[in-house]
């Protein structure tokens, strides 16, 4: 499974992808603006967005992708570790077995 992060915290980059390889989930995390957003998204299985430290912008640019693509999408207010442990898990879980 493809994860893109969209949010967070800076000094968390690091801990967001290793949190993601536990899951066996290939991640991309932008905690910064950039201008081409939506190239640099692509097409991940999943679009997490971390809303409190995010740009509005940001948050514009990642549901409008989901949108468009018919990606899915999970906002979490909070930036921590456990929240992203939470997402994938209930994620996981909801997945259809294969």
């Amino acid at each position: 499974m493809s994860v893109v992060i969209v949010g967070g915290h800076d000094r968390m980059v690091g801990q967001y992808k290793d949190i993601c390889k536990k899951y066996r989930c290939k991640a991309k995390v932008f905690t910064q603006s950039k201008k081409n957003l939506e190239c640099l998204i692509g097409d991940p299985d999943l679009i997490i967005v971390f809303t409190n430290p995010v740009s509005h912008e940001m948050v514009k640019v990642a549901k409008k992708t989901a949108a468009a693509k018919e990606i899915a999408l999970v906002q979490s207010h909070c930036g921590s570790g456990s929240s992203l442990h939470t997402i994938l898990k209930d994620v996981r879980s909801a997945a259809p077995a294969s």
